[in-house]
């Protein structure tokens, strides 16, 4: 089985962007959400956007944003994909994914084994699904470890990837259970809420690839 694609969610300071670039992560993710720990404004993201080279891929995080802000993210972080970490629609995610060309994802919790059904609603209006242990305070970066067994024989209808709890002392077996194409990570890394720590990065991208 090949390695997965590994995202760092959730980075706010040059020198974690720098980290999990070095550290080889395929993507890094930069939260737009006022009321997340790990917000970053426009013209911060816009500038750690700047730092990360073409090979990986920037994805910015928006909550339950109305049409004109996002317009506005999009233009001023330029990212190569748009995560949806609330309750926004497929019907939405399709208008925009048809009006901006460029990629969508859409974060869903998984709170039982009908939920897998529930999220085919997203089938051809999203990129990629992620799934994640269900909304708490935040929609995401809880820490809340998703249930693995929840996706034991998961045969994929769209491209996924696997978010919840997930950290550098977990990772490979949660790859290991459930085949996940891609891992992402927010809390797993961090020292305190919003401060990711270079070496837990370097360890979360080691350990997924093992």
């Amino acid at each position: 089985m090949p390695a997965p694609a590994v995202k760092i969610c959730g980075l706010s300071t040059p020198d974690t962007i720098d980290a999990a670039v070095a550290a080889g992560a395929s993507h890094i993710g930069l939260v737009h959400h006022p009321d997340s720990p790990r917000h970053v404004s426009l013209a911060d993201g816009a500038r750690l956007r700047a730092r990360v080279p073409e090979r990986v891929k920037v994805v910015l995080l928006l909550v339950n944003q109305q049409p004109q802000p996002t317009l506005e993210a999009i233009a001023a972080i330029r990212p190569d994909i748009i995560q949806f970490h609330g309750r926004e629609t497929p019907e939405w995610l399709a208008l925009l994914r048809g009006q901006t060309r460029i990629g969508v994802w859409k974060a869903f919790g998984l709170r039982d084994a009908a939920a897998l059904e529930r999220a085919r609603k997203y089938e051809g209006t999203a990129d990629l699904l992620l799934f994640d242990a269900p909304a708490s305070k935040l929609p995401g970066g809880n820490g809340l470890r998703l249930d693995w067994s929840l996706l034991t024989g998961f045969r994929p209808f769209m491209p996924w990837g696997l978010a919840g709890g997930l950290n550098p002392t977990n990772v490979a077996d949660a790859v290991h259970q459930t085949g996940a194409p891609l891992v992402d990570v927010s809390s797993g890394v961090e020292t305190a809420p919003g401060v990711k720590d270079p070496g837990l990065i370097r360890d979360f991208v080691k350990a997924a690839a093992a």
